[in-house]
Formats: structure tokens, sequence, C-alpha cells
């Protein structure tokens, strides 16, 4: 005890890698990467690249690394619709129990395509029942909409015409009910800072709507430009640092993952300093101290 109050130190938040983040590089680039910068773990993006879809494989490159699997990310993208055959709800199921095995905490799952009619009616029951069969938390990510200036000019100019207008303008969403998961009451969300800029969305009004329901954090910025950047954090017009900081001094219990596009990079050094940048911006501003408590 220490004048009547008892001191006490919050769980440091981990800070993963995407394995997204080193393509066109693969998945064990990734392990490496991870290991060699000092990140807690890492994000396996499951998609066409055959080790991220060999749990065995996935598996030998942890004990190979020392690095674990924090979360899986569920194979939705447009580019990975065959991965694991082509029906959504096992490939869903297939997630969380790779999850388990991998030692993960969380799978991350984007919201149906409208086009995937019976995977979205029955969607919302699926993450609550695969949730109350495991101890893995499914967190539903936000998207965003398919926007009318992707269509003229490049990202710059389409930055600056959100910027303006204070919002995406005339916009297509291809997720069902919406890109917007707080739209369809789940209980655990990833929010994905990247995702916000492009939607022309407010992450801090989004954060605060997802409660305690934000399990995962995908940290990466944008500049509100019509396609998806993932910028380096910092690097946009994301309140990153604010995000950060406000999860650092709530009871957040989840996890953070590095999720950026690094392809510009010309040599392996300079992917290197990028991850190294993004993590450092994460460890400063995810940052605790102790904190009485009661």
């Amino acid at each position: 005890m220490i004048g009547g109050s008892q001191r006490m130190v919050r769980r440091p938040i981990a800070v993963g890698l995407s394995t997204a983040s080193v393509y066109p590089e693969n998945t064990e680039a990734a392990f490496r990467y991870a290991a060699d910068l000092g990140y807690d773990g890492v994000e396996l993006m499951v998609w066409a690249e055959s080790v991220s879809q060999d749990i065995g494989a996935v598996a030998a490159l942890v004990r190979k690394y020392a690095i674990p699997v924090q979360a899986v990310h569920a194979p939705c993208l447009l580019i990975s619709q065959r991965v694991w055959g082509s029906d959504p709800v096992e490939k869903l199921e297939r997630s969380v129990r790779t999850a388990e095995t991998l030692g993960a905490t969380t799978v991350v799952v984007h919201p149906p395509f409208r086009w995937q009619r019976k995977y979205a009616e029955g969607f919302a029951e699926q993450v609550v029942d695969l949730e109350s069969k495991s101890s893995v938390v499914v967190a539903v990510e936000n998207m965003f909409p398919m926007r009318a200036d992707s269509f003229f000019g490049g990202k710059d100019k389409s930055a600056e015409r959100l910027r303006k207008r204070g919002g995406p303008g005339a916009a297509l969403s291809a997720f069902s009910p919406s890109y917007d998961p707080t739209d369809s009451d789940h209980a655990h969300y990833t929010l994905d800072l990247s995702h916000t800029a492009t939607a022309g969305m407010d992450a801090l009004e989004l954060a605060s709507r997802m409660g305690k329901g934000l399990e995962h954090l995908h940290l990466a910025d944008g500049r509100g430009a019509s396609m998806d950047e993932h910028l380096i954090p910092g690097h946009g017009s994301q309140p990153c640092a604010e995000l950060c900081r406000q999860l650092a001094a709530s009871d957040f219990s989840g996890q953070a993952v590095i999720e950026i596009n690094t392809q510009n990079a010309r040599t392996r050094r300079e992917r290197s300093s990028m991850l190294a940048q993004a993590l450092a911006f994460a460890r400063e501003h995810l940052a605790r101290s102790a904190v009485a408590g009661k």
C-alpha cells in the first residue's frame, strides 16, 4: 500500500505486424521482420499464398522465429474469394478453428458482401454462435464504400475533394448491411484507421460507438483518398496518436496491429525502416504507465 492506495500496472498493449504489411514478400518474411524489429506477434492474413493457408507451416514459423500469431484475418478479400473453398460460412468457421490451433485470440472478418445473400442473412448469428463455442473473439472490421471519385484523378485530388465536402460524396457500399459494422450491433469490432479515412468517417466517434466492443486496432493512416492507402501512422489525416492515447488511458484489453502498405519500398532495408517507424509510433502512443487503483 502506498498512501492508502494500491499501485497497479495495467498490461501493455501488444503490437503485432500484419503479414499483409510486407507484401509482395511472403508470410515467412513477415515473421522475420517481426522478430528482427521487436514486434509482439503477427496477424496472419489468410490469402492466396499457400503457407498462409497451412496451419502446420505457420506453426513451424512460430517456433522458428519465436513470434506468436496474435490474430487470424479470415480470407474475405475479393482476391481471396476462393481461398479455403467458396463457402464464406465455412471459411469463417475454419478461421476460428485456425486461431484456436495457433493460439491466437482474435479473428478479424469483414462484413459480408451484398451479393453473399445467404451468408449476410446469417452472419450476425454465426458470429454469436462461434464466440459462444470458443474463447476466440470474432472482431468485425469497419470498411469503406466504393466512391465515384475513384474514377477521376489521383489519390491527392480525391483526398482534397473529400476534405472540402466533408464526406465521401456519391458512393456505393458493397457490404451488407453497411460498411459500418456498428449498424449490426456486434459484440466485438476491429477498427481500421485507413478505412475510416477512405470512408470519410470520424475515427474517434466510431471508436466511441464501438465502445467496449472495440477489441482490435488496425493501426495505419490515410489522407481521405478514394482508394485505401494504409499509410504509416502519422503520415495521414487520421487521429492515430489521439486514438492510441485514448486506448492506452482506458481499460482497452485488445491488441494493435500495424497494417501498412509497403509495396513502394525499393529494398528490404527500406521496407524494414517503414515497419520500424510504424512500430515506434505505436510504442510511443500506446504506452501505459502505472495508475492508481482502488
